[in-house]
């Protein structure tokens, strides 16, 4: 697609520095820049634990212990 745009200063000088390192056309320079601001538009979010009060009275640092409360309150609900 052919489009005439008008760049700001530091864009062009950006895209005419981008042009002479890799010896290739104005044109591909400024889609390369475009491209990799659109990249890094891209926000990566950080996975966050979130915690929050149940009421659970059980110390889970001994699983055995939690799992034999556990199957103590299925057999209850069984009967």
């Amino acid at each position: 697609m052919r489009t005439t745009v008008k760049l700001d200063p530091e864009v062009a000088a950006a895209a005419e520095r981008l042009r002479k390192e890799r010896h290739i056309g104005l044109g591909e320079a400024v889609n390369e820049l475009a491209r990799a601001g659109l990249t890094r538009g891209e926000k990566v979010t950080r996975f966050r634990q979130r915690t929050a009060s149940v009421g659970l009275k059980v110390d889970v640092t001994d699983v055995a212990a939690a799992l034999e409360l556990l199957d103590q309150y299925d057999a209850e609900d069984a009967s």
